[in-house]
């Protein structure tokens, strides 16, 4: 469903932090990008969306499907209800009137937001404008999410219903690319990760491959054969 190539990338011209990353995402497919502060995971999220400066490369997103981001920090209209957010997200995707109010109501009830539709998310803390953002981004049943960092900032029962979001969209048969620092979460949801070290790619594959790179017993955490590839690579 999306190919993404990137031969070089990075905020100066001069110094093209990312190198030779390549990966596809399928359909029905979790996979999480995961990697230490500065390893490259955002500038990899940003040459997908098309907002880095400088980008060398090729990111191919099958003809009419429909992509979804949740950015890290939160960005919404100072000047706009939540509602009105919700409206102008429907109106970008084109979508029914009955249908988005109809997902819109649902939502907001599941991440507590009942009642806040008429209020400027200027005034919310940030994990409302969090939730907000997921909102936002799940009402359109888009068919590739793109979600950075998901769950800083959410407290436990939104937590757990962003993850039952993120399965049922699954079975949908959207697929899902998750960059996070939050590794037992990640290491329960997704199907195969992409490991980023210092702009390049160290590892992609399933947990059970990279206990097999790694020479870990089938029971090891994903943190902790993150941590060994790490050291692998380092030395």
């Amino acid at each position: 469903m999306l190919q993404v190539h990137i031969d070089s990338a990075g905020y100066q011209q001069k110094e093209l932090y990312l190198k030779n990353i390549s990966f596809t995402i399928n359909p029905g497919e979790i996979v999480g990008l995961i990697g230490a502060n500065g390893a490259g995971k955002s500038t990899t999220i940003k040459s997908i969306i098309g907002t880095i400066e400088h980008f060398h490369g090729s990111i191919e997103l099958e003809e009419g499907k429909q992509l979804a981001y949740i950015p890290e920090e939160p960005i919404l209209y100072d000047r706009l209800t939540l509602w009105e957010h919700l409206r102008l997200a429907a109106t970008s995707y084109e979508m029914p009137q009955d249908i988005w109010e109809s997902r819109a109501k649902d939502l907001l009830k599941k991440f507590s937001l009942t009642g806040k539709e008429h209020e400027l998310p200027i005034h919310f803390s940030k994990g409302m404008r969090q939730k907000t953002l997921i909102c936002l981004s799940f009402m359109t049943e888009a068919d590739i999410y793109i979600i950075d960092e998901p769950f800083i900032g959410l407290d436990p029962i939104a937590t757990k219903h962003l993850i039952n979001l993120i399965y049922q969209e699954k079975e949908r048969g959207a697929a899902l690319l998750m960059s996070t620092h939050v590794l037992d979460s990640a290491e329960k949801l997704c199907d195969r990760f992409i490991l980023l070290n210092e702009g390049h790619t160290v590892f992609q594959g399933a947990l059970q491959e990279l206990r097999t790179e790694t020479s870990q017993p089938d029971d090891t955490s994903l943190l902790d054969c993150f941590y060994e590839l790490l050291e692998e690579d380092s030395s």
